[in-house]
């Protein structure tokens, strides 16, 4: 590792002895670090809370709704069909016209013209005759008792089909309306009525491919919605980061594949049977693994048999210290010897690139401990008389360390799936994989040079230092910071063009590398109108504020309203909240609220 050089010039700078470094004077490293401000700004990234989700989702709907003239109703059944994605409908709409958009979503032009029961019928399902007021007809026309509409709604909602209950005719696909749903199940069991209006607005998350709750455990409760690209990175509010793809921790230069495969692989016992194999072997008799604790090729089982450890072979008696009667083990087996000797090179392999992975995973958490020490020190040098009066450049070496010790570690079982043969055995011949194996270990062990740099500079005491010390230290640690950023850059561009882009079969694809860290998604701000009036949701960390033609603001605190079983997204919430003297409760359905 090379050492930091500088002059008694201060406009000298930090120059790695690796390729890296870019001859980056003041300026220019001052204008990098600038760039590497470790600031939310706009996020492409929202969270949706608990409060605002049946917004976000009436805004879906109402889009839709305009667009094509329809109800609250179909629009829902449109949507939920399509996963929410409302540039599909639209596209559908366009592509294919407005009786297959409806067709295939189970929404029928007779959904416009509103039916009548007639005076008297008879139930085609159970068979009796059923009064007017007793039936129900459905928006396609079908028409039932109310009984057998009823238990055919709580069965659907039972199987967790509640989403879209369809008619009980014979090959009818229309979707039945959702208020007659809500209606006659909550007259015979309010409970399951409540499950159906739960499933129905939690629909928005689990089945909208540009939405998924945050992994959190215990349950945060927080959504998060992409709004461009869904193979990305981010960060709930909660402080958990994750893979959006994928919903496991956040494993970028890892392909979601390979993340999978790696995890496995450490949990299971693959690598125990290798060890096996490679250090035992099977008794001829009961076929239990044997190990070997002494120099003597005669090896006897817990059962009593005598075999030859060379060829694995059962001996008898006269297989004794002296002689081995009609017994010889010297000839070459190919298949036994090539065996063994793969699976020790797997092995060896495996633990090769685990323990390198889990040597910076144990650093990362190891390092983690110096955030409470960095702001220690700020607040000391902040209290001293001194030049420099902006401290940020600590905190952002010592966010660009945390980022680069995680991308470094997760390059480790990287490249051993990149370069083994479980992926990509047919994708490049061994003189490729050795060409692109040297390009890729060549980049990893810049950066993970100057990791470590940046690791060590970071451990310095910087409140002890006098002004002119200190601004040497801050140029060394704002070079570092800039040069192990640009390295990771390079990294990121080797695996995607160099590596991942070359494939001719598998396909593989990663988060795009950020500078700025893991993107932390901003709440969600969310309009809705209804006629004259405007309705503005601001979600904030703190209150909840709505106005009401811009006269009316009511904000509450988030500890009085965040009262809500852990680990538990389900959970029915019943929030309220005052707008002049009207109740406005979230989970009511929206045609109540409109009502209102």
């Amino acid at each position: 590792m090379g050492d930091f050089l500088y002059s008694d010039n201060e406009e000298d700078y930090y120059i790695s002895d690796c390729d890296s470094a870019d001859g980056l004077d003041n300026d220019d490293a001052e204008d990098d670090d600038n760039d590497l401000q470790w600031t939310s700004g706009a996020s492409s990234t929202k969270v949706i809370t608990r409060e605002s989700l049946l917004v976000a989702q009436r805004e879906d709907l109402r889009r839709v709704m305009e667009m094509l003239n329809l109800s609250e109703q179909h629009a829902r059944t449109l949507l939920i069909y399509h996963r929410w994605d409302v540039e599909k409908v639209f596209a559908v709409f366009v592509e294919k016209g407005k009786d297959k958009l409806f067709g295939e979503a189970g929404v029928t032009e007779k959904s416009c013209k509103i039916k009548h029961a007639p005076a008297a019928m008879t139930c085609e399902v159970c068979m009796e005759d059923i009064p007017e007021h007793k039936a129900t007809t459905m928006d396609c026309g079908h028409c039932f008792c109310n009984n057998c509409w009823t238990e055919h709604f709580v069965v659907k909602i039972n199987e967790g089909k509640s989403r879209r209950i369809t008619c009980m005719a014979y090959k009818c696909t229309a979707i039945c309306d959702e208020a007659i749903v809500r209606n006659l199940v909550s007259a015979r069991d309010p409970d399951l009525a409540e499950r159906f209006e739960r499933f129905l607005l939690e629909s928005y998350i689990e089945d909208n491919q540009r939405v998924k709750w945050c992994p959190s455990v215990p349950h945060c409760g927080n959504a998060i919605r992409v709004e461009d690209e869904k193979l990305c990175e981010v960060e709930c509010t909660c402080g958990v980061q994750f893979c959006f793809s994928c919903s496991s921790e956040a494993h970028s230069p890892c392909s979601c594949l390979m993340w999978e495969l790696w995890v496995k692989k450490c949990r299971d016992e693959s690598e125990t049977v290798n060890w096996i194999t490679v250090n035992t072997k099977s008794c001829p008799k009961c076929y239990k693994s044997v190990e070997k604790n002494g120099g003597c090729n005669l090896v006897s089982c817990i059962c009593g048999q005598s075999f030859c450890w060379l060829c694995g072979g059962a001996t008898g008696r006269e297989h004794t210290w002296t002689s081995i009667a009609g017994h010889s083990c010297g000839r070459f087996k190919e298949d036994q010897e090539k065996q063994a000797e793969r699976a020790k090179r797997d092995l060896n392999r495996y633990m090769h690139y685990h323990n390198r992975y889990k040597a910076h995973t144990d650093s990362f958490k190891l390092e983690s401990k110096l955030k409470e020490t960095i702001e220690s020190q700020i607040y000391m040098l902040e209290g001293k008389e001194s030049e420099l009066k902006d401290f940020s450049w600590l905190t952002n070496g010592l966010n660009r360390l945390f980022r680069s010790r995680r991308v470094l570690s997760y390059s480790y079982p990287f490249a051993f799936y990149m370069f083994g043969e479980d992926l990509f055995g047919d994708e490049m011949t061994p003189v490729e994989r050795e060409i692109k194996q040297n390009l890729f270990e060549d980049q990893q062990q810049q950066l993970e040079e100057n990791v470590e740099k940046l690791s060590k500079a970071l451990e310095e005491k910087y409140d002890g230092l006098e002004d002119d010390n200190l601004k040497q230290s801050r140029m060394q640690l704002i070079n570092l910071s800039v040069i192990t950023d640009r390295l990771c850059k390079s990294m990121y561009e080797c695996i995607e063009n160099d590596l991942l882009g070359s494939l001719k079969v598998a396909t593989h694809n990663i988060a795009a590398y950020k500078s700025k860290g893991v993107e932390r998604a901003s709440e969600l701000l969310v309009r809705a109108t209804k006629g004259n009036n405007s309705i503005s949701y601001l979600q904030t960390n703190s209150s909840i504020s709505a106005t009401v033609g811009g006269t009316v603001e009511v904000g509450r605190s988030s500890s009085s309203s965040l009262n809500f079983e852990s680990g538990c997204p389900s959970r029915k919430r019943a929030k309220r909240e005052a707008l002049g003297n009207v109740l406005f409760d979230l989970n009511l359905p929206a045609e109540v609220i409109d009502k209102s």
